[in-house]
């Protein structure tokens, strides 16, 4: 089991910038990552993924835009939101060793 603690969610302004991080309990080395989010009444959608060799992956909907990262000697995740837009608005997950953390709320609003 794994804790996962996510962090830097906020309200911004349309156009603005967040940077998410996500803390592990346990060595992150080699395993996939994943940022999801989920609207109100909508489904929890995958938005970026760091697989165990590293490489990355997006949604449609925020590539360009986001960027996933990692350190592997902190135990951390991140992802870097720019050029937000209101539809951006969810709680932020991140996902790994089949665990979830309690999620962070962006707002992204004028």
């Amino acid at each position: 089991q794994v804790q996962l603690v996510e962090s830097g969610g906020g309200l911004v302004q349309p156009g603005g910038s967040l940077r998410l991080s996500c803390a592990a309990s346990r060595s992150i080395w080699n395993i996939a990552v994943r940022w999801y989010r989920q609207a109100p009444g909508k489904e929890r959608e995958l938005v970026a993924d760091s697989t165990s060799t590293y490489s990355a992956s997006y949604a449609d909907s925020v590539k360009g835009r986001f960027t996933i990262s990692r350190s592997n000697t902190k135990n951390t995740v991140y992802l870097q939101m720019n050029s937000l837009k209101p539809e951006d608005t969810a709680v932020y997950y991140c996902r790994a060793y089949d665990s979830w953390g309690q999620g962070t709320q962006v707002t992204v609003s004028s």
